[in-house]
């Protein structure tokens, strides 16, 4: 199957978002000098735009996607727990470990988060440390957590 991406703006940066004709691939965080705003007739890529905008403009709570998610079984179980903490609400590391029954494995849920493919759609941002502290988003862009969980408040 053939990919397409484009390129839309929002309140944390550009993000480019690809496709195949059926399902989400994934979204990423790019440089605006590197990646004017783009559009596509996938539509895939259009309902994901086009949600991700209400997202942002808080009409929206929750995503509505075929995502293609793949990883380990464990990367999925994380990304499941992620997609069940509720919208303006976070979970530590601990709690996200807890909730999959695996409550040593606190690091690997953080690398989990880590190689999550769709941010703000499998909401890796409402993780933080133990001590309410943001930690690790994106890399090092902690400043783009921050927007998020305002955003839902």
């Amino acid at each position: 199957m053939s990919t397409q991406s484009i390129v839309i703006k929002s309140p944390i940066g550009p993000l480019k978002l690809t496709a195949d004709e059926s399902h989400l691939i994934s979204v990423h965080f790019v440089e605006e000098a590197e990646h004017p705003e783009t559009e596509s007739d996938n539509v895939v890529l259009k309902h994901a735009s086009e949600q991700i905008r209400q997202f942002f403009n808080r009409e929206r709570k929750a995503f509505d996607l075929p995502l293609k998610i793949e990883g380990t079984a464990f990367q999925q179980e994380v990304w499941k727990a992620l997609q069940a903490i509720p919208y303006g609400e976070t979970r530590s590391y601990q709690q996200l470990a807890e909730s999959i029954q695996r409550p040593k494995a606190v690091r690997a849920v953080g690398q989990a988060n880590k190689v999550n493919r769709f941010p703000v759609i499998i909401p890796c941002h409402r993780v933080i440390g133990k001590n309410k502290t943001l930690t690790g988003y994106a890399g090092k862009q902690v400043d783009k957590k921050e927007t998020l969980l305002q955003l839902e408040q």
